[in-house]
């Protein structure tokens, strides 16, 4: 079937990872329709503004898409969004947390099951995780909680979709080239040093290097199951 039947349901599109699958997707001649606040700026992209946070908004964005795609047929839901958030166990905020899972992990399990019934053989779900996924670093306790949530998250709906024909994937990138750098740029070049010093290519990823890792993913369900991580390689510590 060629990509121009496809759609593509991404959120947090507006910007970095979420603006070029966007922009990769479009290219691919896929139909998208991004779910954030504020609007993707990649031509031809459908925009519905949503708070991802908010449960009765995700609810309503359901209801819209379901209105937009209308007839069932393959539909790639592309999880991308999440809320950045700096903790620890030590300084803790019941609040904070509970908005970042609403965000990072609850409204990609209602947008799937939400979305369910539009998807048909030859779908498939993409997780956006992170190398915090698998690994736990100081000062990013509900962060990296809430990705490795994502890996369940993964596997438990392989298992939930078995024999489905729709294939689920978690792709973990790295340090990537985006505004979400922006903190740790703003401490100083040293700092931005240390970070390239512990990526054996010393360099950032681009969000365009996700974008083709995430493509890639769409189109093979030999990977339903899978965690990639896309990070240049990184010290072990």
């Amino acid at each position: 079937m060629s990509p121009a039947a496809d759609t593509v349901v991404l959120t947090g599109g507006s910007a970095g990872i979420g603006q070029a699958i966007a922009a990769r997707s479009r290219a691919d001649g896929r139909r998208v329709i991004n779910l954030s606040r504020r609007p993707c700026p990649v031509e031809g992209v459908e925009n519905l503004a949503v708070d991802l946070g908010e449960a009765a908004a995700v609810a309503d964005a359901i209801a819209r898409v379901r209105d937009l795609v209308g007839a069932r047929g393959r539909v790639h839901l592309i999880h991308n969004a999440a809320f950045p958030i700096a903790d620890a166990v030590t300084d803790f905020d019941a609040r904070a947390c509970e908005q970042a899972m609403r965000i990072n992990v609850v409204t990609p399990a209602e947008l799937t099951a939400g979305l369910l019934p539009l998807m048909a053989p030859g779908s498939s779900v993409i997780f956006i995780g992170s190398t915090l996924s698998e690994k736990g670093v100081p000062g990013r306790l509900t962060y990296c909680a809430s990705k490795h949530a994502l890996v369940g998250l993964l596997r438990a709906t392989v298992q939930d979709l078995f024999g489905a024909g729709i294939h689920a994937v978690c792709v973990c990138p790295g340090f990537v080239d985006t505004p979400l750098l922006d903190p740790l740029r703003a401490l100083g070049p040293e700092v931005m040093q240390r970070v390239l010093g512990m990526i054996s290519y010393g360099r950032l990823l681009s969000p365009e290097e996700v974008a083709d890792i995430v493509a890639f993913c769409v189109e093979r369900p030999s990977l339903n199951g899978a965690v990639i991580h896309a990070n240049l390689g990184q010290r072990e510590s």
